[in-house]
């Protein structure tokens, strides 16, 4: 049986019946408020997207190609792999800040660099001073989007947390449309300004980030681990219960969290990087955590996010204007796919979105695997139109899991002491699929063109299968019963019982029933 199935019952937390019925982020400040701090977070994606789409149309400019002499098919793969090699650099520094000084500072650190970083790019002399800025980029990235995503799953109203985290990776498509339309804006500019425009405009969500981060509340979870209960205390009450300490919700929380950290620490001894595969629940998260990170990277969406121009260049359609808009509009397809399906992680659940994700790549990869090859044989120009329309539907049926979930899934199955560490090996696995994509890519393309597509619809079979028999419900849990799924009954008892045993002594100032969490637990307990 999948284990998913196994643990798809217990998809329902204690603490939904803490949860005021009428506080919605639209009526209650402080909700609102804290959401808009989230968004100063969010877009940290925004600046990892906006970088394909950038790349995608600079190569369909004439003003960047003729700048820098035409880079060669191997020049290209650098170009766009550069950013991932700066990442690589920052992963063995990133989750030590991130767990160290604390989520905030990390991000500030991050965004600092990729505001100096992206300053160089768009002054670039040469196409060595490029490739260093590029390299920057990630540099500082990895230190950002590294601890942001963290915070954003760590402060957020229970109610929203899961939609929240999904958007995310969404707001992905946000940067990337921002780049399409500016390349598309400016590439009639006869000058350098052309490139260069772009290039600078890709450090502004790291400008907001640098002067408004410190407004922004420091995790919860961190400062308990820290010692800092009052503090945490404080944020928690502050944001969630309207500044009442006593709110039967902050207690649940905050005990919840307390107890967590601490069986974390002394009964799973969930320290180091060692850990990470110590126990066998641990295992299970980076079998995971490792196999969405590549899936999500190898499952054909590599080819249109950087290498768009070559697949319409190979399908006959070479004009510059209609490629810079059909890498536009895909990106508005993206956007407002992946948005629809953040909105929906609750009501559909993680393992039904993982599953319909890849069935339908699998189906239209497929598809547009057919179309390429008649188009390629017979020159049939309905053949290409083809290969556009189901690039479209494959890319919408990616972004139901793939887009919204592979950050916040990853983030949510991952007890406190080991976030930082294994969200970390995800964007490292990430990177090092990138760099082996950006390079083989558009070398197997120009070699062998649509017989490479069948490599990957071999793959995504395999994913199926994988997706099928591994992904675990979450559904409707908060971040500590989600990482108690997988280290058995024992955690499950230890970490919900004192959450409620806090939620019982206050339960005379809140309308729901204590004696209806005890019901959940119950069915937690049978995972």
């Amino acid at each position: 049986m999948a284990p998913g199935v196994v643990a798809s019952a217990a998809a329902d937390s204690g603490i939904n019946h803490l949860l005021d019925p009428r506080k919605k982020w639209y009526n209650n400040r402080r909700i609102l408020a804290l959401n808009g701090w989230i968004v100063l977070l969010l877009i940290t994606s925004s600046t990892n997207g906006y970088d394909g789409s950038m790349m995608n149309g600079l190569q369909s400019l004439s003003q960047w190609q003729n700048y820098f002499n035409h880079p060669s098919t191997h020049e290209l793969g650098l170009l766009n792999a550069i950013q991932n090699i700066g990442s690589l650099a920052a992963y063995p520094f990133a989750p030590y800040l991130s767990d160290g000084i604390g989520r905030r500072p990390t991000v500030f650190i991050g965004a600092s660099i990729m505001c100096i970083a992206t300053a160089l790019q768009g002054a670039s002399q040469s196409e060595g001073m490029f490739v260093g800025a590029r390299f920057m980029i990630g540099f500082g990235l990895t230190f950002a989007a590294n601890a942001a995503p963290m915070l954003v799953s760590e402060l957020s109203y229970p109610l929203y947390r899961a939609q929240l985290t999904a958007t995310y990776n969404s707001l992905w498509y946000s940067g990337a449309i921002i780049a399409a339309w500016t390349t598309f804006g400016t590439f009639k500019i006869n000058s350098t300004w052309a490139w260069r425009i772009p290039s600078v405009l890709q450090g502004l969500p790291s400008v907001l980030q640098v002067l408004l981060i410190w407004f922004v509340p420091e995790s919860p979870r961190y400062l308990v681990h820290k010692g800092k209960e009052e503090e945490a205390l404080n944020v928690l009450a502050y944001y969630h219960a309207d500044g009442n300490r006593d709110d039967p919700l902050v207690q649940y929380e905050f005990n919840e969290i307390k107890t967590a950290i601490d069986y974390d620490r002394t009964v799973a001894e969930n320290v180091g990087w060692k850990s990470l595969f110590n126990t066998p629940g641990n295992r299970k998260r980076m079998r995971i955590i490792i196999a969405i990170a590549f899936f999500s990277q190898w499952s054909g969406n590599g080819l249109a996010s950087y290498y768009l121009n070559q697949i319409l260049n190979d399908i006959n359609i070479k004009d510059s204007t209609t490629q810079l808009l059909i890498n536009g509009i895909l990106a508005i397809w993206n956007l407002i796919c992946a948005l629809i399906a953040s909105s929906m992680v609750e009501r559909l659940g993680r393992r039904f979105m993982f599953l319909f994700s890849g069935i339908g790549m699998l189906v239209f990869f497929t598809s547009q695997t057919i179309a390429f090859a008649q188009f390629q044989i017979n020159a049939q120009p309905a053949a290409a139109h083809s290969v556009i329309a189901f690039i479209f539907l494959f890319y919408a049926c990616y972004d139901v899991a793939f887009t919204p979930l592979i950050v916040a899934y990853t983030v949510e199955i991952l007890p406190y002491p080991l976030r930082a560490k294994g969200f970390n090996v995800f964007n490292f696995v990430i990177s090092l699929a990138l760099i082996f994509n950006q390079y083989a890519n558009p070398i197997a393309l120009a070699a062998i063109t649509w017989k490479y597509y069948i490599i990957y619809c071999c793959w995504i079979a395999f994913e199926c299968v994988f997706l099928y028999l591994y992904v675990v419900e979450t559904k409707g849990l908060t971040l500590e019963e989600t990482a108690a799924i997988f280290d058995g009954e024992h955690a499950t008892n230890e970490i919900l019982g004192q959450g409620l045993h806090a939620a019982d002594k206050h339960e005379g100032k809140h309308s729901g029933s204590v004696d209806e969490v005890e019901h959940h637990v119950g069915t937690l307990e049978k995972v």
